[in-house]
């Protein structure tokens, strides 16, 4: 688990307001049901966003980090893996999330972020990327290869060994926000994937950052959340 309850994602720079939020209910086109949640842009820029959680799945950290996307521009709309095997809503701390993780698949994680992007292309956006964290970091990058029509992929401290699977496959840029001090994962196990793939990669290392650095609770590493907001930023507008 990457966020706690009590973690909350930074603003960026000059952040505006969000239009229209709340939650939402996707369809996969594996029959799947998605709990999701929406935050339409203030002042949309054509750009969207697939916000893919931890492994918690879709706690409270990543419904405001959607809305920290619509605060700049970009429409978000953040997922749920366990619909198909969880019988509960409840992605607190009291989550019990390993089970349900153990019975993730990737063809699952596609049919999702399949079904908020088709819901993002539906409100009007026009170049879509993913976002991730470790768990979803991992696969936000795998997207590259397995959901088509991407303008990028972005992951946090993302899991290599879930985009090495695709690496000769890849197919839409990628974003690597790397935490050069991660106990978990080692910067040079990132870099084998930026190494290996095809596509244009940023891999970006935050020396002395943690795992879970980007956290607005977590006052000493702002001013690297900062820059992973300045980097996230300049991706987006480059690839739209």
């Amino acid at each position: 688990m990457c966020h706690s309850d009590d973690s909350r994602p930074p603003s960026a720079a000059g952040a505006g307001s969000a239009g229209q939020t709340g939650p939402l209910t996707l369809h996969a086109p594996d029959g799947n049901t998605v709990m999701a949640f929406e935050a339409r842009a203030g002042e949309p820029t054509g750009a969207g966003i697939v916000v893919l959680p931890d492994v918690r799945g879709l706690h409270e950290f990543y419904r405001q980090l959607a809305v920290r996307f619509a605060e700049v521009g970009v429409d978000a709309v953040a997922i749920d893996y366990f619909g198909r095997t969880a019988d509960t809503d409840d992605r607190t701390e009291a989550f019990e999330f390993m089970p349900h993780v153990e019975q993730t698949t990737p063809q699952g994680v596609q049919a999702d972020v399949q079904a908020a992007v088709d819901r993002l292309r539906e409100q009007g956006a026009t170049a879509i990327f993913t976002v991730g964290f470790c768990f979803g970091g991992g696969y936000s990058w795998r997207q590259s290869a397995d959901t088509a029509g991407l303008a990028g992929c972005v992951g946090f401290y993302g899991r290599p060994a879930t985009a090495l699977e695709v690496v000769d496959e890849l197919k839409a840029p990628l974003l690597m926000l790397v935490a050069g001090a991660d106990a978990h994962i080692p910067v040079e196990s990132v870099r084998e994937v930026a190494d290996r793939a095809s596509v244009e990669t940023d891999l970006v290392v935050f020396d002395g950052a943690p795992h879970s650095f980007f956290d607005r609770t977590a006052g000493e590493h702002a001013a690297a959340a900062d820059e992973a907001w300045t980097r996230i930023r300049r991706f987006v507008r480059e690839h739209s």
